[in-house]
């Protein structure tokens, strides 16, 4: 397998087949501290089960899906949506003046500690359109995030710092697939926003 190529400060991530774009500081310290502290301590929640090798197994983090009515399925789960909140709304629109990009939902994901981690996958449900746009916000802990590309198996990763913003677009979920990997050593929780356009639930 190629090399990893680290980005360690803001840019363009991948060479080619789509966009990854890490904005670090995106958000003031002020901000991203307050955000984090207050969805650490008023969000519901959820440990859900996903459909994985022909069994239900323990989602390896907790998360809860916010939208304007609209369900989302992935993995064999359907997520019903809860309330939207101010500070995710806040969040929201700041995500979409930079991107140019409306959503209607976001799906929030608590990473307790180092253990929790996201597979490889693709966001390439087809509720999120053929080439979606999505902001993905990073709070509390710094935590590894890579890409790796479904032909070439070249692999680009970055640290998601606190406060920072990724915003993978075009044919980002097709051409590759992303993860953030078990990092043993972190202690402390992550919490990570991911805010989309969901046409439709499939």
């Amino acid at each position: 397998m190629p090399s990893p190529q680290s980005l360690p400060f803001g840019g363009e991530l991948l060479p080619t087949d789509g966009s990854a774009l890490f904005i670090p500081e995106f958000l003031t310290p002020q901000d991203a501290d307050n955000a984090f502290e207050e969805l650490l301590s008023t969000t519901p929640w959820e440990q859900r089960q996903l459909y994985m090798y022909g069994k239900f197994v323990d989602e390896p983090r907790w998360s809860t899906w916010h939208s304007d009515g609209v369900t989302y399925t992935y993995s064999g789960i359907t997520r019903t949506p809860t309330p939207w909140t101010p500070t995710l709304l806040g969040i929201k629109s700041m995500c979409e003046t930079q991107t140019d990009h409306v959503f209607n939902a976001v799906l929030v994901n608590l990473y307790r500690n180092g253990n929790d981690h996201l597979s490889w996958h693709a966001d390439d449900e087809a509720s999120n359109g053929p080439e979606p746009v999505i902001a993905s916000i990073s709070l509390g802990a710094e935590r590894k995030f890579e890409l790796r590309h479904n032909e070439t198996g070249e692999v680009v990763d970055v640290m998601l710092s606190h406060g920072s913003l990724l915003v993978m677009s075009g044919l980002s979920q097709k051409c590759w697939m992303h993860r953030i990997p078990k990092s043993p050593r972190v202690s402390d929780p992550r919490i990570n926003l991911t805010y989309r356009y969901v046409y439709h639930d499939e």
